[in-house]
């Protein structure tokens, strides 16, 4: 490990609470699944005909059992499928409300910067030892969630982390907000060619 110049960029922004939340709920509104459906009086199974005639028998008047007033028949105003609850949000919003999350992870000492991570295969066990060893050199419980960003895809990095619990490893050209708030850490390998991809990607 060395000494690295973090941009002011992406690592030296003020934060801004309202930004982020709006962000934050966009984000959540388009990963958001429309579930809750009712059928109207035209998706009920029935109804074909009218269930007896107009007049002369002394009973109210129904044109069809598929009213919202009869059982079994449509639901008047209820959920359905069509509902939309996606939001659009600015690009450059976006783009500022991850680099002010970025940057308030610098603040509180949450990002750890690593040269490289070596795994000659799969194994969980030794990706949760490296961790441990962290913890020791470094003094930061990375147990407690850490979202691994790395330039390019790692198999065995990737495989090897994806049963560690609060343990998630991204591509850099994939960071997102909601990644980033949802781990407490950010561990990032390769810093100097991991943050060159952000800048491109973001057009820094």
């Amino acid at each position: 490990m060395g000494k690295i110049d973090l941009p002011s960029d992406i690592f030296g922004l003020e934060m801004n609470n309202d930004l982020v939340r709006q962000v934050v709920s966009a984000y959540l509104a388009n990963k958001r699944k429309v579930i809750a459906h009712t059928k109207d009086r035209g998706e009920v199974s029935g109804g074909g005909k009218k269930p007896w005639r107009q007049k002369g028998t002394g009973r109210a008047r129904h044109g069809s059992i598929r009213s919202p007033l009869w059982k079994g028949g449509g639901v008047t105003f209820g959920p359905t499928k069509e509902r939309n609850f996606s939001k659009k949000i600015n690009k450059k919003v976006k783009r500022k409300a991850l680099f002010m999350s970025l940057s308030s992870k610098v603040r509180d000492k949450e990002i750890v910067l690593i040269d490289k991570i070596e795994l000659d295969e799969v194994k969980t066990k030794k990706m949760l030892g490296i961790i441990n060893n962290l913890k020791e050199k470094i003094g930061k419980d990375l147990k407690k969630g850490v979202l691994i960003v790395q330039p390019g895809s790692d198999r065995n990095i990737s495989l090897s982390s994806r049963n560690i619990q609060k343990t998630k490893v991204i591509r850099a050209d994939n960071l997102n907000l909601l990644e980033v708030l949802s781990y407490k850490y950010l561990l990032i390998l390769s810093p100097e060619e991991t943050i060159k991809l952000i800048e491109k990607k973001y057009e820094i």
